[in-house]
């Protein structure tokens, strides 16, 4: 059917079966009582899937494991020394439009006390790989805000510490950590892949299926319960905890002021309003 239109002569009649609408959305957030307010880490995940599916992976997973760890810590005797606020963004498949209305909504002076940003956005795909963000740019030339090299390296020490593979993934603008990139915040967080394909070398370090997407099951209707593993989202839960209370009790200041390299701030702009409708 290409080949004809391109050589010509042929009409063509196109249906489209679409709604345009305007729509209300809401973010969660909920923050703990103590901390230091100046020294706020946000955690987010992203509460809404996109129309075609249950979106129990995508993002049931990330939203699911950040909820336990809330309610794990509001169940803890120890106060946090910095202030924790766990954040469910809404629309982040209609172009990120829950964590860009939040940060747009912040004052100068709130950017600045948002000590990072953590993002955990599919972290139980089925034929998973371990990815964490790449936040000092050493792997995929996209640097984070100054701070974000130490975030990555919370993370890579603990896997580490558990004698588990990981790699870099990109800050490539398609999850809620592109605004807080935008305004200078220290972001990472991790991945476990979305619809590219698992190589021969990954499948033998990680196990799973080589040739096939990390997550068959990407933005459609076969995106349930059955999509998870549970070995990913335990593992990648386990890892999350660990640094949000790490930054949760450190006494250390990572705090950037600068924004994130020309690469990352080109690939958030020309993404800016499509969200995860492009590869991840």
């Amino acid at each position: 059917m290409g080949e004809d239109l391109a050589a010509g002569g042929v009409m063509a009649k196109l249906s489209v079966d679409a709604v345009s609408e305007i729509r209300t959305t809401d973010n969660v957030i909920a923050e703990t009582l103590g901390g230091r307010d100046d020294r706020v880490v946000v955690v987010g995940a992203h509460l809404d899937s996109v129309p075609e599916g249950p979106g129990i992976q995508d993002n049931g997973s990330g939203s699911a494991a950040i909820l336990e760890i809330a309610l794990q810590m509001a169940a803890m005797t120890t106060e946090p020394r910095n202030k924790v606020r766990f954040a469910w963004w809404g629309a982040e498949e209609s172009g990120l439009q829950g964590s860009q209305a939040y940060v747009d909504g912040l004052t100068p002076r709130e950017i600045k006390n948002i000590a990072l940003n953590l993002n955990f956005d599919m972290i139980g795909s089925p034929n998973f790989v371990r990815f964490v963000y790449d936040g000092d740019g050493s792997a995929t030339e996209a640097a984070g805000p100054n701070g974000s090299s130490n975030i990555e390296q919370v993370f890579l020490d603990y896997f580490a510490a558990q004698a588990l593979p990981v790699e870099a993934t990109a800050f490539d603008g398609r999850s809620d950590y592109g605004p807080f990139i935008a305004a200078g915040i220290p972001a990472g967080g991790l991945f476990t892949g979305a619809e590219d394909i698992k190589s021969e070398e990954e499948a033998a370090l990680y196990g799973g299926i080589a040739g096939e997407q990390y997550d068959p099951c990407y933005h459609l209707a076969c995106d349930t319960y059955d999509n998870i593993s549970l070995q990913a989202l335990d593992q990648m839960s386990d890892a999350a905890a660990h640094a949000i209370y790490t930054f949760a009790m450190t006494t250390s200041s990572i705090n950037g002021t600068d924004k994130g390299s020309d690469k990352a701030k080109k690939a958030a702009e020309a993404l800016e309003y499509l969200g995860n409708k492009l590869r991840r």
